[in-house]
């Protein structure tokens, strides 16, 4: 007997993105098999964007590289970026899925972050690298993230992508009443 397999493509080579998109994919169709891959795709913004504008659209270039370069049902990415809100500075990502002619887009949960850690970023380093600085970890981008280290481990960044994707779904989970 033949398993429905769905083909799904990350823009990216980092563990946390391909794994969140293999978590949230697995949820939404667990009779499928979920077929993940991972491919280097370029962002066409800064490495470490600092605006909404700039991290979405890194999000969608992503998407766009990976629908031109390889064949899949679905293709992901998550671009993650840092803005400075009424509120202060925060983290957050945006989601891209494309599906056919379709493209969804959603944003995750935002991370507010230390006013020292966003001097930094502004001063041209990336978000990782100075949580590495300051919690003294290692590669913590491509482990909890940000997230974990501020949380003390209740969320991570693979579990805010993971969800950030199951809602960004929805439109194509639900085409009728999206249109």
């Amino acid at each position: 007997m033949q398993q429905n397999i769905i083909k799904i493509v990350v823009g990216s080579k980092n563990p946390v993105k391909i794994n969140a998109a293999a978590k949230a994919m697995a949820q939404l169709f667990p009779e499928y098999e979920i077929q993940t891959q991972g491919m280097d795709a370029p962002s066409g913004v800064p490495a470490q964007p600092m605006t909404d504008h700039d991290t979405r659209q890194g999000a969608i270039n992503r998407v766009n590289y990976c629908q031109q370069h390889v064949e899949a049902d679905y293709y992901f990415a998550m671009e993650g970026g840092v803005d400075c809100f009424d509120f202060g500075p925060a983290t957050f990502a945006y989601i891209a899925i494309g599906h056919k002619d379709q493209l969804a887009i959603g944003r995750s949960a935002i991370l507010p972050l230390p006013m020292q850690v966003y001097r930094a970023l502004k001063a041209g380093e990336e978000l990782g690298h100075v949580m590495d600085r300051l919690f003294n970890t290692v590669n913590i981008k491509q482990k909890g993230g940000a997230i974990g280290l501020l949380t003390h481990g209740h969320a991570t960044r693979e579990s805010n992508y993971t969800q950030a994707i199951i809602l960004a779904m929805a439109p194509l989970l639900n085409p009728d009443i999206y249109g």
